[in-house]
């Protein structure tokens, strides 16, 4: 496999990057079954792309045969409609380990997160990367957060990196997102380095990302409100300020803040919103600990009022079309 082909898929997408829950039985398990019911949903309701056991799927609690028969699942799934990206973190051995189970099961890329623990210098940090991108013939995407944040000359030296095809930014550091965007385009000309909005609920700072040309953006809104997640895609893509900004206003505003509520929620709450939305993916798995039940109440409201929205705004384009 080369580099090409998942970089240009995922140029222009043509709807959300869908980062799935991994769903979990009632005994503690992963019920891959459930997980299937997930990621195929997700992907006949538009999903560009696949990211399977990454943050919001809970890598970190995964052991690695459940990782790897989550990402073949995964892969079996989308069936080549859209490619899948799997997850690979913790020390560089374990990273190598985890990339090469993703390749074994036949995912089209890698999200490589940060290293376990520690705070590495930025001669560690492209040493690791280096080593992970060098352990498989799967394109990396380096997701930059925490304790793996990058100076402009180490994304540049990332770019010229055989495997590596793009960053993922969860700092939200928009002045250092800047300067890098600019540094790779100036000592990589040509290329094809691709950027993500990697911030929980990224379409809330997508504007200014997208001022940026940071175009890609994941979403976890897509896993329990596809339709939400669409339409803001699309009137983003369109640029149809109206509905942005409504749903920006009405709905993604409401659902940030209620996730401001409590830790560990970029991924437990998320899961919430899964099961209100009628399929059970079960809890998250410790240290994340379940939403607060008036939280739950309030994430079901907030959801009902995004729909009202959605028929708000299908109502204001049937009777412009009838003009």
């Amino acid at each position: 496999m080369t580099t090409a082909p998942l970089a240009a898929r995922l140029t222009v997408p043509s709807g959300p990057l869908f980062f799935p829950v991994t769903a979990y039985a009632p005994g503690g398990e992963v019920d891959l079954a459930v997980f299937r019911a997930h990621v195929r949903r997700g992907v006949e309701a538009g999903a560009a792309a696949v990211f399977a056991c990454c943050g919001t799927g809970e890598f970190h609690a995964l052991t690695p045969e459940e990782f790897q028969a989550c990402v073949r699942a995964a892969v079996e799934e989308t069936a080549g409609r859209v490619p899948v990206v799997a997850g690979a973190g913790y020390g560089t051995a374990l990273a190598v380990h985890y990339a090469r189970l993703a390749e074994e099961a036949g995912a089209d890329g890698l999200l490589a997160m940060p290293p376990y623990l520690v705070v590495p210098g930025q001669e560690g940090l492209l040493r690791h990367y280096r080593e992970v991108a060098a352990a498989t013939s799967l394109p990396v995407i380096v997701y930059q957060r925490d304790n793996a944040v990058f100076t402009p000359r180490s994304v540049v030296e990332l770019a010229r990196t055989d495997g590596i095809v793009g960053l993922k930014d969860g700092l939200g550091d928009l002045d250092l997102m800047q300067r890098i965007v600019s540094a790779v385009r100036t000592e990589v000309p040509g290329g094809d380095f691709l950027y993500f909005n990697g911030l929980p609920t990224a379409e809330q700072t997508q504007l200014a990302y997208g001022a940026l040309g940071v175009t890609l953006y994941s979403s976890a809104v897509f896993c329990f409100a596809p339709e939400i997640a669409l339409a803001f895609h699309r009137a983003l893509r369109a640029g149809d300020e109206s509905v942005v900004h409504r749903l920006l206003d009405g709905f993604y505003r409401p659902f940030v803040e209620l996730r401001a509520q409590g830790r560990g929620y970029a991924v437990a709450l998320v899961k919430a919103g899964v099961r209100l939305r009628g399929l059970d993916v079960g809890e998250v798995r410790p240290p994340l600990q379940e939403p607060a039940e008036d939280h739950v109440k309030q994430l079901a409201e907030v959801i009902e009022r995004g729909y009202a929205l959605l028929d708000d705004v299908d109502a204001a384009v049937d009777l412009e079309e009838a003009k």
